[in-house]
């Protein structure tokens, strides 16, 4: 009998000792292998989700539609970083109400760039995502 074990993404397979034969009646269900393969299955879609976001795509015909996605997934990020700290500037009282306006109207144009760049290459807002960490998601 092997038993196999993953680690790490490696297919591990060991052999064990033989254990001493025992007659099985034919209704016998082995439930120490049922759990063995259980805890495969549990560990397999462990790992599958583990495997981490979707990486950049270079195939050639998509390259400028990659390109474009990671551009403004990027802007989008500072985009949203320059908005929390406007917010932050006004609850502070550090921007008069001129900077503050004029700050609140290029950040609405720049979101609304985005947008539209985005839809010229079937782009949806939810495409412009950063997965970050225990932080979470971008969008």
């Amino acid at each position: 009998m092997a038993s196999i074990r993953l680690c790490a993404g490696a297919l591990v397979v060991s052999k064990k000792k033989a254990a001493p034969k025992r007659v099985k009646h034919a209704r016998e269900t082995p439930s120490f292998e049922l759990q063995e393969v259980e805890a495969l299955r549990a560990e397999i879609e462990r790992m599958r989700s583990a495997a981490g976001p979707p990486r950049w795509n270079a195939d050639p015909d998509e390259v400028r539609r990659s390109v474009l996605k990671l551009v403004l997934t990027l802007v989008e990020f500072v985009r949203q970083l320059l908005e929390r700290q406007a917010i932050r500037r006004m609850e502070g009282g550090t921007m008069t109400d001129a900077e503050t306006e004029a700050v609140g109207l290029a950040l609405m144009r720049l979101e609304e760039t985005i947008r539209e760049l985005a839809a010229q290459f079937g782009l949806e807002p939810g495409d412009l995502n950063l997965d970050l960490g225990p932080i979470g998601k971008l969008v």
